[in-house]
C-alpha cells in the first residue's frame, strides 16, 4: 500500500472508533478475537461474500441482480432512501427501462405496502430525473 492510502485508511479506522465510542461506549471493550474464537472464517466469508463470489455469482445478469436488489431495498422502505437511489441508477446502468423498475417497485406493494411503494417510486422518479438531466 501506498503512504496516502495507509492514511486513509488510518483515517477512516479512527473515525469509526470515534463514532462507536460516542454511539455506545461499551464497544470500546469489544474484542472481535472472540468472534475470530467463535466463527474462524468470518474475515475471509465476510470478504467473500462483499466483493467475491455471492455478489459476482453466474446465474443472474446484473440488471435482473439489480432488480432484485431494487425489490428487497423497496421493502425495507424509507430506511433504504440513499441505497435504493444508487441501485436504481446503477439498474439504469445495467440496462433496466424505468418502465421495468417501477413494475418491480409495484410489485413489492404487496410485501412493503403502498408507503413503502410510493416512497421507492419517488426515489426513483428522483434519480430518472436525474438521469435525464445527466444526459442533456
Amino acid at each position: 500500500m501506498n503512504e496516502a492510502w495507509q492514511k486513509m485508511v488510518q483515517t477512516m479506522l479512527e473515525q469509526s472508533q470515534q463514532m462507536a465510542r460516542t454511539l455506545n461506549p461499551a464497544l470500546e471493550n469489544f474484542r472481535v478475537k472472540g468472534f475470530e474464537d467463535l466463527i474462524p472464517t468470518m474475515s475471509k466469508d465476510f470478504m467473500e461474500m462483499a466483493f467475491g463470489k455471492t455478489f459476482n455469482r453466474e446465474g443472474l445478469d446484473a440488471k435482473t441482480r439489480m432488480l432484485v436488489t431494487i425489490a428487497a431495498l423497496t421493502v425495507l422502505g424509507a430506511q433504504a432512501e440513499p441505497q435504493l437511489k444508487l441501485c436504481v441508477r446503477h439498474a439504469l446502468e445495467a440496462g433496466a427501462s424505468k418502465r421495468e423498475i417501477a413494475e418491480v417497485i409495484y410489485q413489492m406493494s404487496m410485501f412493503g405496502g403502498l408507503p413503502a411503494m410510493q416512497k421507492a417510486l419517488e426515489i426513483a422518479q428522483t434519480v430518472f430525473g436525474e438521469t435525464e438531466e445527466d444526459s442533456k
